[in-house]
């Protein structure tokens, strides 16, 4: 592995070689910087995507085997940063992460979002989990947005009452098991103009969806605000303390000096 000199100590350190956790629109921002500044990464997904996009980084998919199987990936592999840049809501992937970079000795920061608090004109009811949600909506049947993707849809089967509007990413290989539903298949990022006309087209009573916060994904809440219609808000899940940041530049700070060793190198 390739070695740099700290001027400033006048000791040898090993250039960073980080893991990025991905399958976010945050973590493909931050395998394009890394690429720009030369700086070694390989790009993780779940393997939940059929067609993810192409990256500028080494890329692999599936899972590592719980914490044992990551912890022993990063020690193989010499991996030097590990960054967790997963969605809010993957609570195991997350939780292994932390314990898998404490078992290696490897540094590790999450690159999250902040999360979303209702504004004016905000008609939320939040709930604390999937469960919460699937309860909340007993009663007389209504034009529901699953604003889920689809991993968490066939609990909702438990409320078979309701008309689902659904919005996934790929087709899916079986339909959903939702006796009323609609499904539209489309990639984002989406807009305001957008949603809104997808709620009005649908006639949509109410939106369910997960706080996933920042500004990528948050134009179905802004539609929904300025139609009146009300949100069911699922919390985010707990996750092991870490240490989080919430833009891409704040990662090249974390890695520190190393890259902007690299950078100034043009390695």
């Amino acid at each position: 592995m390739p070695m740099i000199v700290n001027h400033a100590s006048g000791e040898d350190s090993t250039m960073p070689n980080v893991l990025l956790l991905g399958g976010t629109t945050e973590a493909s921002a931050l395998a394009r910087l890394l690429a720009q500044r030369g700086i070694a990464a390989t790009l993780s997904y779940a393997g939940r995507t059929a067609n993810p996009r192409a990256q500028p980084v080494p890329v692999r998919v599936g899972g590592f085997g719980g914490v044992a199987g990551l912890s022993d990936y990063l020690r193989h592999h010499r991996v030097t940063h590990l960054v967790d840049a997963t969605h809010p809501f993957a609570a195991t992937m997350s939780a292994n992460a932390v314990e898998a970079a404490r078992l290696a000795g490897v540094a590790h920061v999450a690159l999250t979002r902040r999360a979303w608090e209702p504004v004016a004109g905000d008609r939320w009811t939040r709930v604390a989990d999937i469960d919460g949600a699937v309860a909340a909506l007993a009663g007389p049947a209504r034009r529901i947005m699953l604003a889920l993707g689809r991993m968490h849809v066939e609990a909702f089967a438990a409320q078979p009452q309701h008309h689902y509007l659904l919005r996934f990413v790929d087709v899916p290989e079986q339909p959903p098991g939702l006796p009323h539903h609609t499904l539209i298949v489309d990639r984002g990022p989406f807009t305001t103009a957008g949603d809104s006309a997808l709620l009005q087209t649908h006639a949509i009573d109410l939106v369910v969806c997960k706080n996933a916060g920042g500004s990528g994904a948050d134009a179905k809440l802004i539609a929904a605000r300025n139609l009146g219609l009300p949100i069911l808000m699922i919390d985010r899940p707990a996750i092991p303390n870490r240490a989080e940041v919430y833009d891409t530049q704040d990662v090249l700070s974390w890695l520190g000096h190393h890259a902007e060793t690299v950078t100034d190198r043009g390695v």
